[in-house]
């Protein structure tokens, strides 16, 4: 059954049933033309924000008992994945993953790349290769980065290009530890999908991939189809996503773009809200998320 505070959300949003079942009842009547494959579409976690607070044990064990069984760790949380453990320390987090059925799909970071200073520059492209290290050791698949900015007084071209220049530099350098690049379309500006389609056209390295952030951004200009269109050879195997359950972004026909390109990879929660028992809360979205991809494929 939903959760109060869902309930309550679910009202503000149009979208109020008597249970989860009920919402997918709802979006199932909605339908879906062409549908292909959404079967290897999994959800995981992103522990911001419902896993901020969390020991890794605790992450862990969230996501088994929820079934979400793939996560992305964000620096600067209470578990404490940072390039500052040692050997050991390293070796001990792989084995906790090694372990259980969760994967460690990879780490979220605030590396960026759009500052005019090089000194900034360099720090960030040093910073993700720190965090390259370490999902290495730790045995994740990934690091998430992000452009942040178009700074002011700065000729657009420029920026782009020194974004994908970088990109194409810790890209190059993931490749030789097995991890890959996901860029988060995030940020003031650059979380327009054409800014984000003229720095892949600099940033052309073949381990360099855009992550889709579910943005509002996604349903401006002729809408999320032509958006997502504009980046779709370049997608890789990481999504974000919130709550399926709160606001009005158009989750059913997001899945169905991804569907239509068999797409195997995770969409991850990146839940915004704070309910008092976050495991059954995952769980709930993983109902939901079933029951979405279930009509998509």
């Amino acid at each position: 059954m939903l959760s109060d505070v869902t309930r309550r959300q679910l009202l503000r949003t149009g979208l109020a049933g008597g249970s989860s079942l009920a919402l997918l009842g709802a979006v199932g009547r909605c339908g879906f033309a062409n549908a292909k494959d959404a079967s290897n579409i999994r959800l995981g976690l992103v522990t911001y924000l419902w896993g901020q607070h969390m020991s890794l044990a605790e992450v862990i064990a969230s996501c088994e008992k929820s079934g979400l069984l793939g996560v992305e760790l964000r620096t600067e949380h209470q578990h404490g994945v940072e390039p500052s453990l040692n050997e050991n320390q390293r070796s001990d987090v792989a084995k906790r993953f090694a372990d259980s059925p969760v994967e460690l799909i990879g780490y979220g970071s605030n590396c960026e790349y759009h500052s005019p200073d090089p000194a900034q520059l360099k720090k960030n492209i040093e910073q993700t290769k720190d965090y390259i290290r370490l999902m290495h050791d730790c045995g994740g698949t990934g690091v998430k980065v992000k452009p942040n900015n178009l700074p002011a007084n700065v000729p657009y071209e420029k920026t782009v290009q020194q974004i994908g220049k970088a990109l194409n530099e810790v890209a190059a350098y993931g490749e030789g530890f097995g991890q890959k690049i996901r860029v988060e379309v995030h940020g003031s500006g650059t979380s327009k999908l054409s800014v984000i389609r003229d720095i892949f056209k600099v940033a052309d390295h073949s381990n360099v991939y855009v992550c889709w952030n579910s943005n509002d951004e996604d349903l401006t200009g002729e809408g999320l189809e032509a958006n997502f269109k504009m980046v779709q050879d370049r997608l890789g195997d990481t999504v974000h996503i919130r709550e399926l359950n709160v606001g009005d972004y158009p989750y059913p026909q997001l899945i169905q773009l991804f569907a239509n390109l068999n797409y195997e990879g995770w969409f991850l929660l990146e839940a915004r809200t704070n309910p008092a028992d976050k495991t059954a809360a995952m769980a709930e979205q993983l109902q939901i998320f079933n029951g979405l991809k279930s009509n998509a494929s």
